[in-house]
């Protein structure tokens, strides 16, 4: 067949379908398919969903003490993951303004800037949480049975946190280039090596090393140092770029500066919740472990309601800094209000399944009747939860795109700590509705906070903050 033919034919239908390749890396426009990207992304979420889902569910039939205490310990290294965001998400909005304005001469120095500080931004924090172990776990309030335990967890998937922070900056690398399928593939196989790695430390050959907590994480830290390794082949052999510290001299400071001008106000919106959610499992962990193991196991089956509405909302993160990076401000605006037509009912759809499933669902995990008695309460609660989460993740994550980073931070400022936490308090402590009361102050943040960040979506405030430097 004529070559030039051929290119035609195959460019034709690629810019038909909104993606073509350029520079060795796809370019995302107005025209890109949401469920290209999306479709990917869920399937990495959902993986990852059930990774976490098979800790728990191996743990339960372990020690239920173990289930608490890894749901502790998990809370802690969401905190670590945050900061690691703080290179990593900045990288996800640089990345895909510059390529959608198709400034590719400046990409390398991006992706290496990015994997450098990412490196040794994890190595400290590694140290610093290992070495802050035992205050942790007082702050927690952890009880005597789950402290041994969770302790052990931090230690060890705490200590390799480094390998996470190289982790998620490459895969935002592959997403802002439009390779979301490796994300997909990396996950189905770290799912395999940790399923198998729990088997052998809790219930196979290794059993009589006696690890078991410790056995777990030793899976999930092995099973992130080759997820790792395979994004850097891939990064290498789909020729997307190149990491070198020669791209590195002269040194980008002002590259590095508006990273973490990004970084920083993004991070701290996210960071602010978690700390938010930290103090309330405080007041969860008060309530005794019957409590703590509910919100653990319910957090669990939640984590399914809420995938679809994030996979939708980084996909549309990627296509919105594509289309503000090449001045295309209106066709994102559209493309926002899009996506939440699609995924706002399905979230709402997830969760009101799981609320009435879940006496069913709970018992997959526990035959304690007042554990499940208090998971039907909170499952109830979780559907007002999603569907603020839903606004949220949407909107916020378009205004990052965008460049508008700092009004989330305020807002999420704002609403998590003067009307969740309030409401969480005051509803299940004082009022004694328990851990459900809980989650209805969550339920209150969410909501309001979503529709403040979607008005201001809707007016336009984000127009004229991108970060790329027009030629």
């Amino acid at each position: 067949m004529n070559n030039a033919v051929a290119g035609k034919g195959t460019v034709f239908g690629m810019e038909k379908a909104g993606i073509f390749k350029n520079k060795n890396s796809i370019i995302i426009d107005e025209k890109t398919p949401l469920l290209v990207l999306a479709g990917p992304m869920f399937l990495e979420l959902f993986l990852n969903t059930m990774l976490n889902n098979i800790d728990m569910l191996m743990l339960s039939h372990y020690d239920e003490y173990a289930v608490g205490a890894v749901g502790n310990a998990n809370t802690i290294m969401f905190m670590m993951n945050i900061l690691f965001n703080v290179i990593a998400t900045a990288t996800s909005v640089v990345a895909a303004q510059y390529l959608g304005a198709k400034q590719y001469d400046k990409m390398n120095m991006i992706y290496t800037l990015a994997v450098m500080v990412n490196l040794v931004i994890g190595a400290v924090l590694s140290g610093v949480f290992c070495a802050a172990n035992p205050m942790i776990m007082d702050f927690l309030h952890v009880s005597p049975e789950m402290r041994p335990y969770s302790m052990i967890y931090i230690y060890i998937v705490g200590g390799g946190g480094f390998i996470t922070a190289v982790f998620n900056v490459m895969l935002q690398i592959l997403r802002c280039n439009g390779y979301t399928k490796i994300g997909m593939w990396v996950s189905f196989a770290i799912n395999i090596i940790n399923i198998v790695g729990n088997y052998l430390f809790l219930y196979g050959p290794l059993t009589f090393m006696k690890m078991g907590v410790a056995g777990v994480a030793i899976s999930t830290v092995a099973a992130r140092v080759i997820a790792v390794m395979a994004l850097i082949i891939f990064f290498y052999a789909a020729k997307i770029g190149r990491i070198s510290l020669r791209y590195l001299n002269p040194f980008p400071g002002r590259l590095l500066g508006k990273m973490i001008k990004i970084g920083l106000p993004t991070a701290g919106e996210t960071l602010t919740y978690n700390l938010y959610q930290t103090t309330l499992l405080s007041f969860v962990n008060a309530m005794g472990n019957d409590s703590v193991n509910a919100r653990s196991y319910c957090n669990t089956l939640i984590s399914f309601a809420m995938i679809f509405s994030n996979a939708s909302a980084m996909s549309t993160q990627i296509i919105t800094g594509h289309l503000v990076g090449a001045g295309k401000n209106e066709e994102a605006y559209k493309r926002v209000f899009k996506t939440l037509r699609t995924s706002l009912p399905i979230t709402i759809a997830l969760a009101s399944v799981n609320a009435v499933f879940c006496r069913y669902t709970l018992q997959l995990f526990t035959s304690n009747s007042n554990i499940i008695a208090l998971g039907q309460m909170i499952m109830i609660a979780d559907i007002f939860v999603e569907t603020g989460r839903c606004l949220n993740m949407t909107f916020v994550s378009s205004l990052k795109a965008a460049g508008a980073y700092i009004f989330p931070l305020i807002m999420g400022i704002v609403c998590n700590w003067g009307l969740g936490l309030t409401t969480g308090y005051v509803v299940g402590v004082v009022l004694g509705l328990g851990v459900a009361g809980i989650y209805a102050g969550t339920a209150t943040d969410e909501c309001i906070r979503g529709l403040i960040v979607m008005y201001y979506w809707y007016r336009k405030k984000w127009l004229g903050k991108s970060v790329v430097e027009k030629k």
